[in-house]
């Protein structure tokens, strides 16, 4: 079959997918696994190879995905319920005083994101932004964009949120690098996204607590909360676990016992397992849970995780069968042909679907399975790859419009219209995609 065939096929299986996904509303993970058989099928695989193809795909994939994404989703929903969130933003804010109110709620979105859904972490903490605006007479989005801001950066670039853990994993990146450059690239995309756009746009939108949102601030106890340390030593074993990792290689010599032991310690399932029996125990049974109450939080928090599972291992399918058909091979090589960068590329693929569908874990997986061909083509490996994964994180971060959940569950809270969530939620979104994208191509420069 020649290559302008397959790049027609390829090109009809994206917009079959994008035409499942938005105008039939067939769950993402059913319309990823018609569109794989498809262009599996249109592409001259034997029947039998699809089959077996897809199952190599979601088993390859699902294999590591399904098990960080398992305890990253426990450790979370244990962090929600013993009131750890909550915690984090009272203390910060206590620091550093109202007046800095902007840098702790981007601070502790940025903290509580990592093991927490976004939307989960957003609904916790928009009392502590409605008292806030309250009680200072600001516009909502002062406070409620550097929260926004540090919630969204987190959610797109650092495991073990689920987009980038699905992405590091089709593309093979270390997650080490995906965590040290998530941060490098997150820090100043929620700067810049948050409390600085923040000012700028609150004084062009003045927004109050909407009538019909009438939650009142939770008052917790301070003795029944656990400690800020606590927390942000809970949160943050694992990152450093993983961090170890991915460094012993370049410090350590092979065969070190201490290498051996960081490899250990900082592979993912290590590292998320060791994080979450510790919220077990210090965020459960020490806080009186009984076993069985500590176990049926855990199970809640599977409930979620599940569809994203799901959905990752069918982009894994998909990247399969494109590599399989011979089809990932004409896009790689059509792509390597390209003047443009592969970090640059890979923003592009992810934004183009980003703006067609919506979900921003959807679009990190439909595009990763697109630049994947293109990684083995062009022999890229090591810490670029985790420059990949960032990359793609911003394209599927920018332009989040009618189409995203995220766009209308930010609106109802905020009692924003159309316009000025554009204006406002649509546009942050965007600067944290274009900042992560510009820190990406910057770090490429010196490590490519």
């Amino acid at each position: 079959m020649s290559d302008q065939m397959l790049i027609l096929i390829a090109l009809a299986g994206i917009f079959l997918l994008l035409f499942l996904v938005i105008r039939t509303k067939l769950h993402a993970f059913v319309a990823l696994l018609v569109v794989s058989l498809i262009v599996g099928i249109l592409a001259g695989m034997p029947l039998g190879d699809v089959i077996d193809t897809m199952e190599q795909g979601m088993g390859g994939t699902l294999g590591f995905v399904a098990v960080v994404v398992g305890l990253g989703a426990m450790f979370g929903q244990m962090l929600e319920v013993s009131g750890g969130a909550d915690r984090l933003a009272r203390t910060m804010i206590n620091k550093l005083g109202e007046d800095k109110a902007q840098w702790s709620l981007g601070i502790t979105g940025f903290l509580v994101a990592i093991p927490v859904f976004f939307d989960v972490g957003f609904i916790i903490l928009v009392p502590l932004v409605y008292g806030l605006a309250k009680k200072t007479g600001k516009s909502l989005l002062y406070y409620g964009i550097p929260l926004l801001a540090g919630l969204a950066v987190t959610h797109s670039f650092i495991p073990p949120t689920p987009g980038p853990i699905a992405v590091a994993d089709l593309v093979g990146a270390d997650l080490g690098w995906v965590i040290l450059f998530g941060a490098l690239a997150g820090i100043p995309s929620m700067i810049i996204a948050g409390p600085l756009f923040a000012r700028y746009i609150s004084k062009r939108l003045h927004v109050v607590v909407p009538e019909y949102m009438n939650m009142e601030e939770i008052e917790y106890d301070e003795r029944e909360l656990p400690s800020f340390a606590l927390i942000a030593s809970i949160i943050l074993i694992p990152l450093v676990l993983i961090l170890c990792n991915t460094f012993s290689d370049f410090f350590l010599e092979e065969g070190n016992m201490a290498r051996e032991i960081f490899t250990f310690l900082g592979h993912p399932f290590v590292a998320l397992t060791i994080a979450t029996i510790l919220t077990f125990i210090f965020l459960g049974t020490k806080r009186g849970l009984s076993r069985q109450e500590v176990q049926d939080i855990a199970t809640k928090g599977l409930e979620p995780a599940g569809i994203i599972i799901l959905v990752t291992g069918a982009g894994g399918v998909f990247k399969e069968v494109l590599i399989q058909s011979g089809v990932g091979d004409v896009i790689g090589n059509m792509m390597a042909g390209s003047n443009l960068p592969p970090i640059l590329l890979a923003f592009l693929i992810a934004a183009a679907v980003r703006v067609a569908q919506g979900s921003a874990t959807v679009s990190m997986v439909t595009a990763a399975g697109l630049v994947a061909p293109l990684i083995d083509i062009l022999s890229l490996e090591g810490p670029v790859l985790g420059l990949i994964v960032i990359a793609v994180a911003s394209g599927a971060t920018v332009l989040s419009h009618v189409n995203d959940s995220g766009f209308w569950l930010v609106g109802r809270y905020f009692g924003l219209d159309v316009k000025d969530t554009l204006k406002s939620w649509t546009v942050m979104e965007t600067l944290i995609g274009l900042v992560g994208l510009s820190v990406a191509l910057i770090l490429g420069i010196f490590i490519s």
